[in-house]
């Protein structure tokens, strides 16, 4: 099973010992998902996270209309999952699919329970995640409240760099929160500022 991804994420957040390590990394189950499939649908149950290997996955619910809204793109080296669901036993409020064919480690929420009753850099990981992931989202919600759609773009260029060139477009514009037209817009007029600079 090829994790060189997960592990060095592991020894780059974790000051942990090698048999740890190793125990979690052993216990972690390896799936591939399809371009196009789900690992996680709206009103189904999880209690795993998932870390990318290879691939792209992006998360997003539908609304009433039918209308996508995507809350984040994980790429390689990246942690997905639907916290409510994992930690509250809620039903999925959203969908997880692959953009690209794709092959996620499963970290199954009992697994870390039980490594960090053993060892407490378990618990640090976690809760490192967790603040991350609330970070993100405050973020989110600050961007889509008071930032216009030029310094969204401009900030989705800087945190996503790789990501801007392997989804379409109209996936750009649902994430910003915003039309494609708009999207086109921004970026035909920081197109022109580039040629002027040039």
């Amino acid at each position: 099973m090829k994790i060189f991804r997960f592990k060095t994420y592991l020894t780059s957040n974790m000051e942990v010992l090698e048999p740890p390590t190793q125990e979690l990394l052993s216990n972690c189950s390896q799936r591939t998902v399809d371009k196009g499939d789900y690992l996680l649908r709206e009103g189904e149950s999880t209690g795993s996270s998932y870390f990318v290997e290879d691939g792209l996955l992006r998360q997003f619910s539908i609304d009433e209309k039918g209308k996508e809204h995507i809350l984040q793109f994980a790429p390689e080296n990246w942690f997905v999952s639907n916290r409510e669901s994992e930690y509250l036993n809620r039903p999925s409020s959203y969908f997880i699919q692959a953009i690209e064919d794709a092959r996620v480690l499963v970290v199954e929420r009992e697994l870390i329970e039980r490594l960090s009753k053993s060892n407490p850099a378990f618990i640090e990981l976690n809760t490192r995640l967790l603040h991350r992931h609330i970070a993100g989202l405050q973020k989110r919600v600050t961007q889509l409240q008071s930032y216009t759609a030029r310094e969204r773009y401009l900030d989705f260029v800087r945190s996503y760099p790789d990501v801007l060139l392997r989804v379409p477009q109209t996936y750009v514009a649902s994430y910003l929160g915003i039309t494609p037209e708009s999207l086109s817009r921004v970026r035909k007029e920081l197109a022109k500022e580039q040629q002027v600079i040039s």
